[in-house]
């Protein structure tokens, strides 16, 4: 199977490329600022000394800190491999009986973060040279927040509202919309010269982002990365990438990041030859680019793909292909949406009168082709009416068959996608009361 992408996946949405994919400006990767890191943890600027006739006593360094410890799960107590613990330029992952060996620089701080996909992330300082780390397993359970959604309170206080009280525990905000537009006041340079600061601009983003983050809730910044009219009009050789890393956000979620799929496509110019060769390399790329610049911080970092990249054993035309993308990903998030499997998928013809198979295969085959990895696969789910097919509402029964389909194919957790933000509370399963006065 090999179906070219439907167009308007992702909510019916058309997408308008001006900018030439091939280049592509990373900016404020980790700090909307600039991509030059601040100092390694515990290092201190240097000043020049005052003359002095005598010279002054050697100075002694403290000599490298080796740190050996041992990552477990929180529940189970079973060891845990692939784990990345990262204390500023140093880095160690975890062997298959969960244990590490982290070398710090002399007078480097012990303060690392620690990471591994499907589990809470964790910052800590390190009491003694031989630690054992526990980690929570954590499944998200999201609801997205457009850019006008996120700044309407009546709009974001109702999803809020649903995450109170209902299995929903993390919601997914446009940092970087469809339309380039960033919801807060950005200092990137190449964001205010090209207009991105649209019609939303909520003053107290920051404030907003804190009191979730207080209330237990996982917090997710989509980035919609290669279409950026707003930039493509301003620099035509540039699409642009504003992330809220350091606004505390738990996981960078980057979207279109892909090649065309519909629009002018004869109008398009690349650098060079858009074929599978250039295509896959360009992705990962700009993958492992990401990779470095967000490492420090600790964030999670997710990428949103076709559905039918599960089934595809090339790049679906559009530089998307599972082995090339997972190495450089924590989460992979398939937009499984029936809707969007226009010519079905083996054995379902007709895929949302079959939601639970749909999502179930999906998932299952990207655990397959990823398993070389520790990358987690949570999809997008479909909250919202057919357009493709016979135009049927998707209620309860759809979108739970779809929650069961991503559970027994292997995922860790979902995502709810509703493009008005209008969401199906009778499909969540309430909260229970332990975890609700927790959000209160």
């Amino acid at each position: 199977m090999n179906p070219a992408p439907a167009p308007g996946t992702h909510s019916r949405r058309r997408a308008s490329y001006g900018a030439v994919v091939g280049v592509v400006l990373l900016s404020g990767l980790a700090g909307n600022v600039s991509l030059t890191w601040p100092p390694l943890l515990g290092a201190r600027p240097v000043s020049a000394a005052p003359a002095s006739s005598s010279p002054a006593p050697p100075s002694v360094e403290p000599a490298p800190q080796l740190i050996q410890g041992r990552v477990l799960d929180a529940e189970s107590g079973a060891p845990l491999r692939g784990v990345a613990i990262r204390a500023g330029a140093a880095e160690a992952v975890s062997d298959t009986e969960g244990r590490f060996s982290l070398q710090l620089a002399s007078g480097q701080s012990a303060v690392a973060n620690v990471r591994l996909p499907g589990y809470e992330r964790k910052q800590l300082s390190f009491a003694s040279a031989e630690p054992t780390i526990r980690l929570r397993p954590q499944a998200v359970r999201a609801a997205y927040l457009t850019y006008y959604g996120v700044a309407d309170r009546a709009i974001r206080e109702r999803v809020l509202e649903l995450v109170k009280r209902t299995e929903l525990n993390a919601v997914v905000i446009d940092v970087k919309g469809d339309r380039g537009l960033i919801p807060y006041r950005t200092e990137v340079p190449a964001a205010l010269e090209a207009g991105a600061l649209g019609p939303v601009i909520i003053k107290d983003f920051d404030a907003q982002i804190a009191a979730m983050k207080a209330q237990g809730i996982y917090t997710i910044a989509r980035v919609v990365v290669f279409k950026d009219n707003v930039l493509a009009y301003h620099r035509r050789d540039l699409a642009i990438i504003d992330t809220a890393a350091a606004k505390g956000f738990d996981e960078i979620q980057f979207d279109y990041l892909r090649f065309p799929t519909d629009g002018k496509l004869s109008a398009a110019r690349y650098s060079r030859p858009n074929n599978s060769t250039t295509r896959l390399p360009t992705i990962a790329a700009f993958l492992a680019k990401a990779r470095r610049e967000l490492g420090p911080t600790g964030v999670f970092m997710a990428a949103d793909l076709f559905g039918y990249t599960a089934f595809n054993p090339n790049d679906t035309d559009i530089g998307q292909r599972i082995e090339e993308l997972a190495p450089y990903l924590d989460y992979i998030c398939p937009m499984v949406y029936p809707s969007g499997y226009h010519l079905g998928i083996p054995g379902f013809r007709n895929p949302v009168a079959h939601p639970y198979e749909v999502v179930r295969e999906s998932v299952r085959l990207i655990r397959q082709r990823s398993q070389h990895t520790t990358v987690q696969v949570r999809p997008w789910l479909q909250d919202f009416r057919d357009y493709a097919f016979d135009k049927r509402v998707f209620g309860v029964r759809e979108i739970r068959a779809q929650m069961r389909g991503a559970a027994e194919g292997g995922g860790s957790g979902w995502m709810l996608w509703n493009p008005r933000n209008d969401y199906t509370a009778e499909a969540l399963r309430p909260k229970p009361l332990s975890a609700r006065r927790f959000t209160e």
